[in-house]
């Protein structure tokens, strides 16, 4: 499994965008684990998974959130709260599983392969569309 780094995973303005990529939040690091389990043995790449403890994950995408908008550059989308929402989930101790998404790794396969486990939030970033996975789950 690869070391989280926010490195090129935002979008122009620096905002937490990773294009091609689930992120899927976990209560718990076991939890988390266990997720990356199943994908490997669903045949997920060992590269191609990241999980990131909550400080990791909220100290990376901590000034990636656009909080502090300048105005120069326009938003048409809800990337800046997203990222927000995912910072204030890291900070409640949340952790982050990144799932790069390739074209055979659906959403809905990915929902149904970790129905037993319980993922508080999650979405899919497309090239220009942030897809709802899981809704807030308290």
């Amino acid at each position: 499994m690869k070391p989280f780094s926010v490195g090129s995973l935002t979008n122009m303005r620096g905002v937490f965008y990773p294009t091609g990529h689930m992120v899927l939040m976990f209560p718990t690091a076991e939890e988390a684990k266990r997720a990356c389990e199943l994908l490997r043995k669903d045949g997920v790449s060992e590269d191609d998974l990241c999980h990131a403890t909550p400080e990791q994950f909220e100290r990376q995408i901590t000034g990636c959130t656009d909080e502090e908008d300048d105005g120069l550059l326009p938003s048409v989308g809800t990337e800046s709260d997203t990222a927000a929402h995912f910072r204030a989930l890291a900070h409640a101790g949340q952790h982050a599983l990144i799932v790069h998404a390739k074209a055979r790794l659906t959403s809905e396969h990915v929902l149904d392969l970790l129905k037993d486990l319980h993922i508080s939030y999650g979405q899919r970033y497309r090239y220009l569309v942030i897809e709802d996975m899981v809704e807030d789950r308290k």
